[in-house]
């Protein structure tokens, strides 16, 4: 018995006809019918009822049917697992992304890898950084990039930092907070907060600016653009970062909100961007060609930006 068999078996049960299935395998019919009767004498019972129009599977055929199935799928993922790891002209990617990255980084890097790899598929999985590690640790991703401040202590991850992306607060063009001369931080919290998820240092010290115990955003959510949507027409104030928001802030229809109180350690709502993966996993090649690309366009936009 061999895979080709099973093959032929499961083609015979899906087309029902010697003709038609030797046909899509590509042989000739008196060899596929050869194969099929050597199956049977392996197995020592008929697989097919040859009987009825339509050759429906014996009893013995629907059990053959059930393993087939099971081999032959086994096989392809073998086959495919193999190449994910050992060549990058098959396969798939599969990777995450923080918000914040995902506006220009990831797809930037995402264009250049399937110019360079038209074969492999990739997959990409936008969230925030506490959902992605859960995908990480499911083995549903390889790695993602993403704030690394969750992660720099944890044994269990390796993190690889980017360039840090700069934070701020944004509104809409024509919004309240613009009528004044000069704006403090008890200006900004009389106005809902939009933001994606906060890392922990961060929400820290905006809840230390609001005057409260906890910080309460209004509404949180992964997806930039949407976010960009409801500051865009309400007079929700967002969190966000220079890189994500350039388009926006550029036309002007977003403004960022300059506030003259603010403290020395504003930095800790900059997001510490980076590249995190598990500790003693084997990447593929496809994900390693992807994280050199991250890191690559990551060191040329930081020149960019520097000039």
């Amino acid at each position: 018995m061999d895979l080709r068999q099973l093959r032929y078996f499961l083609a015979l049960t899906e087309h029902r006809s010697f003709v038609r299935a030797a046909d899509a395998m590509g042989i000739t019919q008196p060899a596929f019918s050869r194969s099929i009767q050597g199956l049977e004498n392996e197995l020592g019972c008929q697989l097919v009822d040859r009987g009825s129009k339509d050759l429906r599977p014996t009893p013995e055929g629907q059990v053959v049917l059930q393993h087939a199935l099971t081999l032959v799928r086994g096989a392809s993922n073998l086959t495919n697992e193999i190449n994910q790891m050992t060549k990058l002209d098959a396969g798939e990617v599969r990777f995450g992304a923080g918000p914040a990255l995902a506006a220009r980084l990831v797809p930037d890097a995402l264009l250049r890898f399937m110019a360079a790899h038209p074969r492999v598929r990739a997959s990409l999985e936008v969230n925030n950084w506490e959902n992605l590690s859960r995908s990480l640790s499911r083995d549903e991703i390889e790695f993602f990039v993403a704030d690394i401040r969750q992660f720099e202590a944890d044994p269990s991850f390796q993190t690889r930092p980017l360039t840090p992306r700069a934070g701020l607060f944004f509104c809409r063009a024509g919004h309240p907070l613009l009528a004044k001369e000069s704006l403090s931080t008890n200006d900004l919290f009389d106005y809902p907060l939009a933001a994606t998820r906060i890392p922990v240092g961060a929400r820290k010290v905006l809840a230390n600016l609001s005057g409260k115990a906890n910080l309460e955003l209004h509404v949180e959510c992964e997806q930039l653009p949407l976010l960009e949507q409801i500051v865009r027409r309400s007079d929700a104030v967002g969190i966000g970062t220079c890189e994500a928001l350039r388009e926006g802030l550029a036309s002007g229809e977003l403004v960022q909100l300059h506030l003259r109180n603010l403290p020395l350690n504003m930095e800790s709502l900059n997001a510490r961007c980076g590249i995190i993966t598990r500790t003693g996993y084997r990447l593929s090649p496809a994900a390693r060609t992807m994280i050199d690309l991250l890191i690559e366009l990551d060191q040329e936009q930081a020149q960019a930006l520097a000039a």
